[in-house]
């Protein structure tokens, strides 16, 4: 391990050099100096003052993790009341550090497992080994790692150290460092949890069954007439309870936007005047078009408004309304290995949730006809609609989930996302075809259009090309599940060779080299 000194003095030097390069924005003031302040910064120059700040924070922070992790050790409870924290008045060394930092127990206690999980060990000879998780520790020290995103991947390790063994536990060590290194904390954690199913997939149900014990749902009048209904639910039971709120808000969202007035012509894809409006850009109109009238009244309800109306639309249905409680039919789709699916052991996934449920439930709920499950490996569905057909099907949308995993672009949940022409429809007479589709939120979409990016995919991968002003050279950026989702047992295998003589019970056995 090198000096962590060595890392926060370049780094402080590459923020000096940054913060005096930022240069004036709009020429005020005088010429760059280190005493610019960031109200007179250039655009350019702020952002690499903030990327130099954010390198200087993580290297602060692991050498700060380290430190925790010696006063730690040197407050063990084995020395008793002349531990290093008591001596100092503390409970502990969370509250020693917390004491120094200034930041809460919880924080101080983060920093004390990452700095003891990636520093070198000492045997009682004196002698050094390798730290529990060297990848993280290595990703660390590079600056590549932030400590949140350590936090989560070691003590995930951890606590499945007893439940698999040392290489599965390696592997996914290093898959996990090499995603968490260009994926926001979000995504990370969501990789962490199916890291988790995979290399402990014997304890998913239990877990599912633990979080199904925990539901709760309470309904409270308070003393202002307002009834506050406050639900925690596990995944299996949400998942309907979701999609049948969406569903309605989803329509009525649609409803809005289909009133608006004229189609807007952007030259990949549809989109209405309103989402232009969200764009920011001015609406066309062809000579031919026509201009719908808006509804009577306006809808100005927010969206937990809309979800709250929802919740009372389909009670009301329950209690005795024959119609349906939405035109927009609601489903669940559930995402499974075709193995799992026969074997019962292992992971699935819940469309719009993020934390994976186990094999055995998935089974009991493709038994339902509103849950729809999605099978890797299984039967192939007819999924080129050529010009037959203006919107993607159900079997499409549920391919280009497999293929995009949510949005494309930013790797959101596939709950937020629409299924959208990359060669428009009237047009480019684009195709309704898996090659010719792809999966985005709002705010992707409207930036692929506004900032001019190329999109091409194929049946396995979608590719994201920059416009020159962003990336001269224009180079290709991998998008979707590829990109968005740690990759499997038998990608991991033939990456790195690597073979498995004990593997958990249930898992995948890695190929021999």
């Amino acid at each position: 391990m090198t000096n962590p000194l060595d890392a926060l003095e370049a780094d402080l030097a590459s923020l000096r050099a940054a913060w005096g390069e930022a240069g004036p924005a709009f020429g005020l003031g005088a010429g760059p100096g280190a005493d610019t302040v960031p109200t007179a910064m250039s655009d350019a120059g702020l952002l690499r003052v903030l990327q130099s700040a954010a390198r200087l924070r993580r290297a602060s922070e692991v050498a700060l993790s380290l430190v925790a992790a010696e006063v730690a050790a040197r407050s063990d409870a084995g020395f008793g009341a002349e531990g290093l924290a008591k001596r100092h008045g503390h409970r502990n060394a969370a509250s020693l550090v917390a004491a120094a930092t200034g930041d809460a127990v919880a924080g101080a206690a983060k920093l004390l497992r990452v700095g003891a999980a990636t520093r070198p060990r000492q045997t009682l000879t004196g002698q050094l080994r390798p730290a529990r998780h060297p990848a993280v520790g290595d990703a660390l020290e590079q600056g590549a790692l932030s400590v949140d995103a350590a936090d989560a991947i070691c003590t995930m390790l951890e606590r499945i150290a007893p439940r698999t063994s040392l290489r599965r536990a390696e592997a996914y060590e290093a898959e996990l460092v090499r995603f968490a290194s260009a994926a926001p904390h979000g995504l990370v954690l969501r990789a962490v949890r199916h890291a988790e199913a995979r290399l402990d997939p014997d304890g998913v149900e239990p877990r599912d069954e633990a979080m199904h014990q925990q539901r709760t749902l309470s309904i409270v009048e308070e003393t202002s007439g307002m009834v506050r209904i406050t639900a925690r639910l596990d995944p299996v039971t949400a998942a309907p309870v979701k999609a049948a709120i969406e569903a309605i808000v989803s329509e009525t969202l649609h409803r809005r936007r289909d009133r608006q007035p004229t189609p807007v012509a952007f030259p990949d894809c549809e989109v209405d005047a309103a989402d232009a409006q969200l764009a920011g850009v001015s609406p066309t109109v062809d000579d031919d078009s026509q201009v719908l009238d808006g509804p009577v009244l306006e809808d100005r309800r927010t969206i937990p408004q809309l979800q709250a109306d929802a919740l009372s639309e389909l009670a009301r249905h329950v209690l005795g309304c024959e119609a349906a409680a939405t035109r927009a039919k609601a489903t669940v789709v559930v995402r499974l290995d075709l193995d799992a699916l026969l074997s019962g052991v292992g992971e699935a996934t819940i469309d719009g949730l993020d934390r994976p449920i186990s094999a055995a439930a998935a089974r009991r709920l493709a038994v339902d006809a509103e849950f729809v499950p999605a099978v890797l490996g299984g039967e192939a569905l007819p999924l080129d609609l050529g010009r037959s057909r203006r919107l993607f099907s159900r079997a499409q949308r549920l391919a280009l989930g497999e293929r995009d995993g949510g949005c494309a672009s930013c790797g959101r949940n596939i709950a937020y996302v629409e299924a959208h022409h990359i060669d428009w429809w009237h047009r480019h007479r684009g195709r309704s075809d898996l090659d010719n589709g792809v999966l985005l939120c709002s705010h992707c979409h409207h930036q692929v259009h506004r900032d001019g990016w190329r999109i091409r995919a194929d049946r396995r991968e979608v590719w994201f090309v920059p416009p020159p002003h962003l990336d001269p050279e224009q180079r290709p950026r991998l998008g979707g599940r590829a990109r968005f989702e740690l990759r499997t047992d038998r990608q991991l295998a033939a990456s790195r060779e690597m073979t498995d003589a004990s593997p958990a019970p249930g898992a995948l056995r890695l190929p021999a080299a």
